[in-house]
């Protein structure tokens, strides 16, 4: 079972529904520490100030907001603390919408709700409502003093819940260097081409056929390195050139593709 970080109740309605907040992601990558190469002791940072180099407790260090250039808005702690949100045990549902209006580029960590002891039937009632009708809860709340807004939906037998970016944080696609449409000529061939060639492509999502082949492969390197092998440098591979003849590319692509899927389904036979 994956450690609770939060309990509380989702409220619905009148309804109240205890649950606890448990981490959805397991991270897996690889961490290293700073050590001087001579002797492999550990790299330590003292925090200093910029203007004499001497070294700073804590007790001296407060926080400011730059207003120009080296010069700041001292804000006490204190200050700080009474604009904390009120501290709640409660998910607070403010709407529902349709979950596939939510763009995936609002989503930020997930985790998963869980009913505590006595709350499996509302738990469940919400869960079979959300998921007969697709649509997902917009909500509030508060942990370790920070208001977070989140979208809770349906995951196969349980509620996950993602906090989400809010809206003026996002960077909208208008402030993007982006091609001009009008300016360009992709023909209706060019698009058939590559809509052929993106079905082709086309499987169902299956998510542990995607692995992080970077890991794996700093782990592979440590455990070699820890068993004494020597490690040989792979030569760099020279990037291609531009490609000029798009539709050319496109059927040679669309052909490998082809091949690729055809082998695939003759090893699956065989």
């Amino acid at each position: 079972m994956p450690r609770s970080i939060w309990s509380g109740s989702i409220s619905f309605g009148l309804v109240n529904i205890p649950i606890k907040l448990v981490t959805a992601v397991d991270s897996k990558g690889v961490s290293f520490r700073q050590i001087r190469r001579s002797d492999s002791s550990r790299i330590r940072y003292r925090k200093v100030a910029e203007v004499d180099e001497e070294e700073v407790t804590n007790d001296e260090i407060v926080k400011g907001y730059e207003v120009a250039p080296d010069r700041y808005i001292v804000v006490e702690p204190d200050e700080l603390k009474s604009l904390d949100p009120k501290k709640s045990r409660t998910i607070d549902i403010a709407d529902f919408v349709d979950l596939v209006d939510i763009d995936p580029i609002y989503y930020d960590s997930s985790y998963y709700l869980v009913p505590q002891d006595t709350a499996a039937k509302p738990y469940l009632l919400l869960h079979e409502a959300m998921e007969a009708s697709g649509k997902a809860a917009v909500a509030r709340f508060v942990m370790r003093s920070k208001e977070y807004l989140v979208v809770i939906r349906p995951l196969g037998d349980a509620l996950a819940v993602s906090t989400l970016t809010y809206d003026d944080e996002i960077i909208k696609p208008g402030r993007l260097d982006l091609p001009d449409r009008d300016e360009l000529d992709v023909s209706d061939a060019e698009v058939r081409m590559a809509e052929q060639l993106i079905e082709s492509m086309t499987t169902d999502w299956q998510p542990e056929s995607y692995t992080d082949s970077y890991r794996e492969k700093v782990l592979a390197l440590i455990e070699a390195k820890a068993e004494g092998q020597e490690i040989a440098t792979p030569p760099e591979v020279e990037e291609g050139g531009e490609v000029v003849d798009l539709m050319a590319a496109l059927e040679e692509s669309l052909q490998a593709a082809k091949d690729a899927k055809s082998a695939s389904a003759a090893e699956r036979s065989a």
